[in-house]
């Protein structure tokens, strides 16, 4: 691997596989030592033999070998370089087959911070945003990207810390403006994307949604899902502007494959990753907003699990940056009150069913991750380890069925000295 630094202005610039990454002496908020990532910091820091080695046991191997990177056209990386976002693409390989053709999707995630600070009008924050991302759009569209995702609540700032329903204003119909401005985007690229929107649902009583918008590469709505499950943790006061999800666990089928979203918190629950497998899914994206003291020692780990356990592949995404409100919350956890989440720490990358992961996009800066997938891999590693073949769905089945009972008994077999008394 190549690795060119320059030292000028007391400035370092790493260049490698077409990105660069500045380590300012004046760290960035968000940074790892003022490196973007943690692979950024140890390609830079251990010989390369002993970063090869220690990458091989970190991002494991696709098909025997590490992950390939692509190079993009130059009209995306000249975009990337205007406007300052991370731009990362890597090949994720299956076997060659006799009787089946490679099924090759080129697949990407957008990572974001937001646009203005939040004390601004919310129609002018809303299409800042909508600007700040169209050209990164348009490098996944230059870049020949079929499916895109985008983080969750992207047209927002994750303002439920707050419980302030003022917030509730940057909800809007699935038809509604963002939709819009995506449908367009779509058209133009033949690109299918996943809009992570709060909804309002003008059909029900104007009731609030965490929802994905799912646009077909023609323009259209294919469908939604709305998210399943809702958090109750730390500043993640969700609960007191939507519900959970009633969606179910819908695969939508592309023209480039079979997709699901698994949004945010439901990636904590191991059912919610099983049952979009068993409905088919091929890709499952995971768009969500998290912060490091939370669950970042999560994040490289959940994703990864959920590919290798049900046989596809994950787009985790995280967006970036510190989002701090005008007044003041709480939580009930004990802490003082304060102004901001905390750092959202970005770290966007893929998960494949073999156990290979890319490396992550930057923890403090906008990003696109492009990755090429054969989907024939999902197959061939459902042959290999036959997870399914040996799941023993019926025994799990009926012991779901008795736990939801309210006279379910835990099935303990206790040791029978334990209720005599200790000799004297």
């Amino acid at each position: 691997m190549e690795e060119k630094s320059i030292i000028e202005n007391g400035e370092r610039e790493i260049d490698q596989q077409q990105n660069q990454t500045k380590v300012v002496s004046s760290t960035p908020n968000g940074s790892i030592s003022g490196f973007e990532s943690l692979h950024h910091l140890l390609s830079s820091s251990l010989p390369a033999p002993i970063f090869q080695e220690v990458s091989r046991l970190i991002h494991g191997l696709n098909c025997g070998r590490s992950l390939d990177p692509i190079t993009l056209p130059a009209a995306a990386t000249n975009l990337s370089n205007d406007h300052d976002f991370d731009l990362q693409a890597y090949c994720f390989q299956a076997q060659k087959e006799s009787l089946r053709e490679p099924r090759i999707v080129r697949v990407g995630l957008i990572q974001n911070s937001i646009a203005l600070p939040t004390t601004e009008p919310f129609i002018d924050q809303r299409r800042a945003i909508f600007q700040k991302l169209k050209p990164i759009i348009e490098a996944a569209g230059a870049s020949g990207v079929n499916i895109l995702c985008l983080q969750e609540a992207w047209t927002m700032p994750f303002a439920f810390c707050t419980r302030e329903k003022s917030w509730c204003e940057f909800a809007e119909p699935v038809n509604g403006e963002s939709t819009q401005f995506l449908q367009d985007l779509a058209r133009k690229y033949n690109m299918v994307i996943v809009s992570p929107i709060l909804e309002r649902d003008v059909v029900h009583g104007e009731t609030i949604w965490n929802t994905a918008v799912v646009i077909g590469n023609q323009g259209n709505i294919i469908g939604v899902h709305r998210k399943n499950h809702i958090p109750r943790v730390g500043d993640f006061n969700e609960s007191t502007y939507y519900m959970e999800g009633n969606t179910g666990h819908p695969v939508f089928e592309t023209a480039f494959g079979k997709i699901a979203i698994n949004i945010c918190y439901g990636r904590h629950h191991p059912l919610n990753w099983m049952a979009f497998g068993l409905n088919g899914a091929e890709i499952v994206f995971n768009p969500s907003a998290t912060v490091g003291e939370l669950s970042e020692p999560m994040w490289p780990i959940e994703a990864r699990n959920a590919a290798i356990a049900n046989n596809y592949f994950v787009g985790s995404i995280n967006r970036v940056g510190t989002e701090t409100f005008p007044n003041p919350f709480t939580s009930g956890d004990g802490k003082p009150q304060h102004k901001d989440f905390g750092h959202f720490y970005g770290s966007s990358h893929f998960s494949a069913p073999d156990a290979s992961c890319s490396p992550s996009l930057s923890r403090f800066r906008d990003g696109l991750m492009v990755a090429d997938m054969d989907l024939n891999l999902c197959r061939q590693i459902k042959d290999k380890w036959g997870f399914r073949m040996t799941a023993r769905y019926e025994l799990y089945a009926e012991m779901l069925a008795r736990y939801i009972k309210p006279d379910f008994q835990p099935q303990i077999v206790s040791d029978p000295l334990l209720d005599k008394k200790n000799p004297a």
